[in-house]
């Protein structure tokens, strides 16, 4: 589990194919290894993925086929948000985040308003109804509040601060983003469809 506080901007630095899928070798930038154990989850744009082998400076992570599949950005080397999971004893910030991405939407509008950006994106048709005005949403690994909702297009106001904690700040028209919507929502229509 994580909160969708990014905790620092790595890099992927090295994509490695191999039989089930890829390799990636991710510098931590500011992340903090000292307390990782070989086998731990990171977030990584949104994405849990499982340290095979790390130092101070880097990790590596094996990402199947079935996850690139469903995610965006995590083939080529690139700056992506980080997150340790989550441990019993931590505040929970963002909102509950499993860091399962349950889609890739597609940034339509990223404008200033004031200080802050009005990002605006396009979700799945699948993804519409688990996304509310005033709920969680995690992009990219980033849990945020939705502002307001039509049909799949949501929109969500940056302030300063996240985007200069993120790398929510690179987007523009076209981008692909991760997301992972409010795990609540997808609980609650399971019960109520029963």
């Amino acid at each position: 589990m994580f909160t969708g506080i990014v905790a620092a901007v790595g890099q992927i630095d090295r994509v490695l194919p191999t039989d089930q899928g890829l390799r990636l070798t991710i510098a931590v930038g500011s992340l903090d290894m000292s307390d990782v154990a070989l086998g731990d989850s990171i977030a990584v744009n949104g994405c849990c993925l499982t340290a095979i082998r790390f130092d101070s400076a880097s990790f590596d992570a094996d990402v199947s086929q079935e996850t690139i599949d469903c995610t965006a950005g995590l083939g080529q080397p690139g700056a992506v948000n980080l997150e340790k999971s989550l441990r019993l004893a931590d505040r929970l910030d963002g909102h509950l985040v499993s860091g399962h991405v349950d889609g890739v939407g597609e940034v339509v509008a990223f404008d200033a308003v004031g200080e802050s950006m009005r990002l605006v994106i396009e979700a799945p048709e699948s993804l519409a109804r688990y996304i509310a005005r005033k709920g969680s949403i995690c992009i990219q690994g980033t849990s945020l509040t939705v502002n307001r909702v039509e049909g799949a297009r949501f929109e969500i106001n940056l302030i300063p601060h996240t985007l200069s904690v993120t790398t929510l700040g690179t987007l523009s028209p076209g981008s692909r983003v991760n997301l992972e919507v409010d795990m609540i929502a997808r609980y609650c229509e399971r019960m109520l469809n029963r």
